[in-house]
């Protein structure tokens, strides 16, 4: 029977369900996310694999780097890949890695190729995904990357609000298929398959992970929200970090709203891309005129979350912003929960976060200025390339 849990001890879960076979459990920041991936990382007996879009050798960096040369010294499988684009690890910790046994891809670093489109699109598709799967059989993803940025502030971090999840069941392997179809298309180290050898699973109805890729099934991530909005029937909530949405999306969202679905959407005020939060206010007067309530994050902290939930039913945590370099040019990963008890637990979390925020109206719009209106409108149209 699925529970809901309120932990008395705050970096404890935020809830835990189960759901089919797996235990899911609901991550609220750095402080739930954190220990529970390192008490992960210290208990592999066999395999680990560990993808991240930022990764620093700051404090909390680097006690998730020391955590995996020690499983790597034991005799585990570590393999560690992160994105060069997003990173700042010095030569030192790479050489400390090495020498301890973990094995590294560094995605997509940059050189010039040749040809300068060639270059220009490796830089612009990168890994974003945050993934941490350990033996096949307990995983984790979301918003969180690995850098004082997102560790509690009573641990020294900036304390980012975001989102993790963490899958404990046979559906951890799903993101331990992709991690590893990823790392051999990008030509990773070799490495021990016969560690990775799992009994096949049928998989789970209730829980689904949905990757994209450069090639194929680069819409995935962005059809599944489709679908869910225009299966909605009473209301949608909505939390995302840098919001441009492509033209269907915008339209699935005002077409629930026409149709009474109440909408309800968190965005960022506080954050560290400036030109994408002009770019989303340029969308603001579409969306309160067709009736979606729209919300600032007004915490203080760098709002970087990115989940959703539909009727109190399907719900959705992951690292894909609603924006077009989530939804067509980077790699990503969402999980898909449609378990009613995991998702009355999202909504609940989304309806505290909502006291933290500000609503916003056409008043507020309007009292914005006209530079910041007309930057704003610019920002918006130039969408395609932030």
């Amino acid at each position: 029977m699925s529970t809901v849990l309120t932990p008395s001890n705050p970096k404890a879960p935020y809830a835990e369900t189960k759901v089919g076979p797996n235990r899911v459990a609901l991550l609220r920041d750095g402080l739930q996310a954190f220990p529970a991936m390192l008490a992960a990382i210290a208990a592999a007996r066999s395999t680990i694999c560990f993808e991240t879009y930022i990764l620093k050798d700051d404090d909390l960096g680097l006690r998730f780097l020391g955590a995996l040369m020690e499983r790597a010294r034991a005799g585990v499988e570590v393999l560690l890949m992160f994105d060069y684009w997003g990173s700042e690890v010095a030569d030192e910790s790479l050489r400390e890695l090495q020498e301890a046994g973990v094995k590294l891809l560094i995605f997509r670093p940059f050189r010039y190729f040749g040809s300068l489109s060639l270059a220009l699109s490796k830089v612009s598709r990168r890994n974003h995904r945050k993934s941490l799967t350990v033996d096949g059989a307990v995983g984790f993803t979301g918003g969180l990357n690995i850098s004082n940025d997102y560790a509690p502030v009573i641990d020294g971090g900036a304390g980012w609000r975001d989102t993790h999840l963490r899958i404990e069941g046979p559906d951890a392997q799903a993101l331990e298929k992709l991690f590893l179809t990823t790392w051999r298309n990008n030509k990773g180290p070799k490495f021990d398959a016969a560690k990775f050898a799992r009994p096949r699973f049928a998989g789970c109805a209730q829980l689904r992970v949905v990757g994209n890729d450069f090639a194929l099934d680069r819409k995935g991530i962005r059809r599944a929200y489709e679908d869910a909005f225009a299966k909605a029937k009473e209301r949608i909530c909505v939390t995302n970090a840098y919001f441009l949405p492509p033209a269907k999306l915008v339209r699935a969202l005002v077409m629930a709203a026409r149709r009474g679905v109440k909408v309800k959407i968190i965005l960022a005020a506080t954050t560290d891309v400036k030109l994408v939060l002009y770019a989303a206010r340029g969308l603001y007067p579409r969306l309160l005129e067709n009736g979606i309530e729209v919300y600032e994050w007004a915490a203080g902290q760098v709002l970087h979350a990115k989940t959703a939930v539909v009727d109190g039913t399907w719900a959705t945590v992951g690292s894909a912003n609603l924006d077009p370099m989530s939804l067509r040019q980077n790699l990503e990963v969402n999980a898909i929960v449609t378990e009613p008890v995991f998702g009355a637990a999202l909504e609940r979390l989304f309806l505290e976060d909502l006291q933290q925020c500000e609503p916003i109206t056409m008043a507020d719009v309007t009292a914005y200025g006209l530079v910041q209106r007309l930057l704003s409108w610019v920002a918006y149209r130039l969408r395609h390339w932030l």
